[in-house]
Protein backbone atom coordinates (compact mmCIF):
# COMPACT_ATOMS: atom_id res chain seq x y z
CA UNK A 1 0.00 0.00 0.00
CA UNK A 2 2.83 2.42 0.85
CA UNK A 3 4.37 1.98 -2.60
CA UNK A 4 1.10 2.81 -4.34
CA UNK A 5 0.62 5.90 -2.18
CA UNK A 6 4.14 6.96 -3.15
CA UNK A 7 3.38 6.22 -6.79
CA UNK A 8 0.21 8.32 -6.70
CA UNK A 9 2.22 11.21 -5.25
CA UNK A 10 4.75 10.82 -8.07
CA UNK A 11 2.02 10.93 -10.71
CA UNK A 12 0.44 14.05 -9.22
CA UNK A 13 3.83 15.77 -9.22
CA UNK A 14 4.45 14.68 -12.83
CA UNK A 15 1.09 16.11 -13.91
CA UNK A 16 1.63 19.38 -12.07
CA UNK A 17 5.10 19.76 -13.58
CA UNK A 18 3.69 19.21 -17.05
CA UNK A 19 0.85 21.61 -16.30
CA UNK A 20 3.13 24.58 -15.60
CA UNK A 21 1.86 26.99 -18.31
CA UNK A 22 5.25 28.19 -19.54
CA UNK A 23 4.03 29.71 -22.79
CA UNK A 24 1.07 31.39 -21.13
CA UNK A 25 3.31 32.90 -18.44
CA UNK A 26 5.75 34.11 -21.10
CA UNK A 27 2.90 35.87 -22.88
CA UNK A 28 1.66 37.52 -19.71
CA UNK A 29 5.06 38.52 -18.34
CA UNK A 30 6.80 39.54 -21.56
CA UNK A 31 4.00 40.78 -23.76
CA UNK A 32 1.05 41.42 -21.45
CA UNK A 33 -1.07 39.13 -23.65
CA UNK A 34 -2.93 35.85 -23.45
CA UNK A 35 -0.93 33.71 -25.89
CA UNK A 36 -4.03 31.58 -26.50
CA UNK A 37 -5.63 34.53 -28.29
CA UNK A 38 -2.85 34.83 -30.85
CA UNK A 39 -1.86 32.86 -33.94
CA UNK A 40 -2.58 29.15 -33.43
CA UNK A 41 -3.91 29.57 -29.88
CA UNK A 42 -1.42 27.04 -28.48
CA UNK A 43 0.73 27.74 -25.44
CA UNK A 44 3.67 25.85 -26.91
CA UNK A 45 7.08 27.16 -27.92
CA UNK A 46 6.21 27.51 -31.62
CA UNK A 47 3.33 29.87 -30.95
CA UNK A 48 5.47 31.83 -28.49
CA UNK A 49 8.16 32.09 -31.17
CA UNK A 50 5.70 33.46 -33.71
CA UNK A 51 4.07 35.83 -31.23
CA UNK A 52 6.90 37.04 -28.98
CA UNK A 53 10.09 36.25 -30.88
CA UNK A 54 13.09 33.93 -30.82
CA UNK A 55 14.30 34.54 -27.26
CA UNK A 56 11.01 33.80 -25.50
CA UNK A 57 10.32 30.92 -27.89
CA UNK A 58 13.67 29.28 -27.10
CA UNK A 59 13.22 29.82 -23.36
CA UNK A 60 9.77 28.20 -23.42
CA UNK A 61 11.13 25.29 -25.47
CA UNK A 62 13.94 24.60 -23.01
CA UNK A 63 11.70 24.86 -19.95
CA UNK A 64 9.04 22.61 -21.50
CA UNK A 65 11.70 19.97 -22.24
CA UNK A 66 12.99 20.24 -18.67
CA UNK A 67 9.45 19.74 -17.34
CA UNK A 68 9.36 16.33 -19.01
CA UNK A 69 12.83 15.43 -17.73
CA UNK A 70 11.95 16.48 -14.18
CA UNK A 71 8.70 14.51 -14.17
CA UNK A 72 10.50 11.26 -14.95
CA UNK A 73 13.51 11.87 -12.71
CA UNK A 74 11.36 12.77 -9.71
CA UNK A 75 8.93 9.88 -10.19
CA UNK A 76 11.79 7.40 -10.61
CA UNK A 77 13.56 8.62 -7.45
CA UNK A 78 10.63 9.67 -5.25
CA UNK A 79 8.52 6.54 -5.37
CA UNK A 80 11.09 4.08 -3.91
CA UNK A 81 12.28 6.62 -1.33
CA UNK A 82 8.80 7.60 -0.17
CA UNK A 83 7.70 3.98 -0.06
CA UNK A 84 10.68 3.15 2.17
CA UNK A 85 9.71 5.99 4.50
CA UNK A 86 6.06 4.99 4.73
CA UNK A 87 6.41 1.22 5.05
CA UNK A 88 8.32 -0.90 7.57
CA UNK A 89 8.84 -3.45 4.77
CA UNK A 90 9.85 -1.46 1.68
CA UNK A 91 9.80 -3.09 -1.77
CA UNK A 92 12.73 -5.35 -2.58
CA UNK A 93 15.17 -4.60 -5.40
CA UNK A 94 13.50 -7.22 -7.61
CA UNK A 95 10.08 -5.68 -6.93
CA UNK A 96 11.38 -2.23 -7.86
CA UNK A 97 12.90 -3.57 -11.06
CA UNK A 98 9.42 -4.62 -12.14
CA UNK A 99 7.43 -1.72 -10.74
CA UNK A 100 9.58 1.32 -11.56
CA UNK A 101 9.16 1.05 -15.37
CA UNK A 102 5.40 1.17 -14.89
CA UNK A 103 5.71 4.23 -12.66
CA UNK A 104 7.90 5.89 -15.31
CA UNK A 105 5.31 5.04 -17.96
CA UNK A 106 2.43 6.56 -15.99
CA UNK A 107 4.48 9.61 -14.95
CA UNK A 108 5.35 10.30 -18.58
CA UNK A 109 1.71 10.14 -19.63
CA UNK A 110 0.77 12.38 -16.68
CA UNK A 111 3.35 14.99 -17.74
CA UNK A 112 2.09 14.96 -21.34
CA UNK A 113 -1.52 15.34 -20.21
CA UNK A 114 -0.50 18.13 -17.85
CA UNK A 115 1.13 20.09 -20.66
CA UNK A 116 -1.73 19.59 -23.10
CA UNK A 117 -4.53 19.88 -20.53
CA UNK A 118 -3.24 22.19 -17.83
CA UNK A 119 -5.37 22.56 -14.73
CA UNK A 120 -4.20 26.20 -14.52
CA UNK A 121 -5.57 27.01 -18.00
CA UNK A 122 -9.00 25.37 -17.79
CA UNK A 123 -7.52 22.20 -19.27
CA UNK A 124 -6.09 23.81 -22.39
CA UNK A 125 -2.42 23.98 -23.30
CA UNK A 126 0.22 23.08 -25.85
CA UNK A 127 0.71 20.06 -28.07
CA UNK A 128 3.14 18.27 -25.74
CA UNK A 129 5.97 17.76 -28.26
CA UNK A 130 8.68 19.52 -26.22
CA UNK A 131 7.60 17.98 -22.92
CA UNK A 132 7.42 14.62 -24.69
CA UNK A 133 11.02 15.06 -25.81
CA UNK A 134 12.02 15.68 -22.20
CA UNK A 135 10.22 12.51 -21.12
CA UNK A 136 12.05 10.55 -23.82
CA UNK A 137 15.46 11.92 -22.88
CA UNK A 138 14.95 11.04 -19.20
CA UNK A 139 13.48 7.63 -19.95
CA UNK A 140 15.86 6.51 -22.74
CA UNK A 141 18.37 9.03 -24.08
CA UNK A 142 19.06 7.07 -27.32
CA UNK A 143 15.37 7.22 -28.22
CA UNK A 144 15.20 10.87 -27.20
CA UNK A 145 18.24 11.82 -29.25
CA UNK A 146 16.92 9.87 -32.23
CA UNK A 147 13.60 11.70 -32.06
CA UNK A 148 15.39 15.04 -31.68
CA UNK A 149 17.57 14.27 -34.70
CA UNK A 150 14.52 13.39 -36.80
CA UNK A 151 12.86 16.63 -35.73
CA UNK A 152 15.94 18.67 -36.67
CA UNK A 153 16.38 17.04 -40.07
CA UNK A 154 12.74 17.41 -41.09
CA UNK A 155 12.64 20.98 -39.80
CA UNK A 156 15.77 21.89 -41.79
CA UNK A 157 14.24 20.44 -44.96
CA UNK A 158 10.63 21.58 -44.59
CA UNK A 159 10.70 24.53 -42.16
CA UNK A 160 7.41 23.17 -40.78
CA UNK A 161 7.39 22.59 -37.02
CA UNK A 162 4.20 20.53 -36.88
CA UNK A 163 5.42 18.07 -39.51
CA UNK A 164 8.78 17.80 -37.73
CA UNK A 165 7.06 17.09 -34.40
CA UNK A 166 4.90 14.32 -35.84
CA UNK A 167 7.84 12.68 -37.65
CA UNK A 168 9.81 12.84 -34.39
CA UNK A 169 6.93 11.12 -32.57
CA UNK A 170 6.81 8.35 -35.18
CA UNK A 171 10.59 7.98 -35.03
CA UNK A 172 10.44 7.56 -31.25
CA UNK A 173 7.84 4.80 -31.62
CA UNK A 174 10.01 2.95 -34.16
CA UNK A 175 13.15 3.30 -32.05
CA UNK A 176 11.60 2.21 -28.75
CA UNK A 177 10.18 -0.89 -30.43
CA UNK A 178 13.51 -1.62 -32.13
CA UNK A 179 15.65 -1.27 -29.02
CA UNK A 180 15.56 -3.54 -25.97
CA UNK A 181 13.23 -1.66 -23.63
CA UNK A 182 10.73 -2.81 -20.98
CA UNK A 183 7.14 -3.14 -22.10
CA UNK A 184 5.98 -0.10 -20.05
CA UNK A 185 8.52 2.11 -21.84
CA UNK A 186 7.24 0.93 -25.20
CA UNK A 187 3.64 1.53 -24.19
CA UNK A 188 4.53 5.01 -22.95
CA UNK A 189 6.23 6.01 -26.20
CA UNK A 190 3.48 4.53 -28.38
CA UNK A 191 0.71 6.20 -26.35
CA UNK A 192 2.64 9.47 -26.02
CA UNK A 193 3.58 9.55 -29.69
CA UNK A 194 0.01 8.97 -30.79
CA UNK A 195 -1.17 11.62 -28.33
CA UNK A 196 1.24 14.18 -29.78
CA UNK A 197 0.08 13.35 -33.31
CA UNK A 198 -3.56 13.60 -32.24
CA UNK A 199 -2.86 17.04 -30.76
CA UNK A 200 -1.66 18.07 -34.24
CA UNK A 201 -4.80 16.96 -36.07
CA UNK A 202 -5.64 20.52 -37.16
CA UNK A 203 -2.12 20.83 -38.55
CA UNK A 204 -2.59 17.62 -40.53
CA UNK A 205 -5.57 19.19 -42.29
CA UNK A 206 -3.53 22.28 -43.19
CA UNK A 207 -0.61 20.12 -44.35
CA UNK A 208 -2.90 18.22 -46.70
CA UNK A 209 -4.36 21.51 -47.95
CA UNK A 210 -0.91 23.03 -48.40
CA UNK A 211 -1.67 25.92 -46.05
CA UNK A 212 0.45 24.97 -43.03
CA UNK A 213 2.77 27.91 -42.22
CA UNK A 214 6.53 27.53 -42.19
CA UNK A 215 8.95 29.06 -39.73
CA UNK A 216 8.87 32.81 -40.15
CA UNK A 217 5.28 32.83 -41.35
CA UNK A 218 2.29 33.72 -39.22
CA UNK A 219 0.03 30.90 -38.12
CA UNK A 220 -3.71 30.87 -38.79
CA UNK A 221 -5.98 31.40 -35.81
CA UNK A 222 -7.15 28.25 -34.11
Amino acid sequence: MAFWIASAAGLVIAYLLGAIPTGYLAGRLLGGIDIREHCSGSTGATNVLRTLGKGPGLAVLVIDVLKGVAAIVIARALCPWLASQLSPTPPTASDLQVLIPWIVCLAGIAALLGHGRSIWLNFTGGKSAATGLGVLLAMSWPVGLGAAAAFGIVLALSRIVSLSSMIAALTAIILVCGFDHPLPYRLLVIAGGLYVILRHRANVGRLLAGTEPRLGQSSPAS
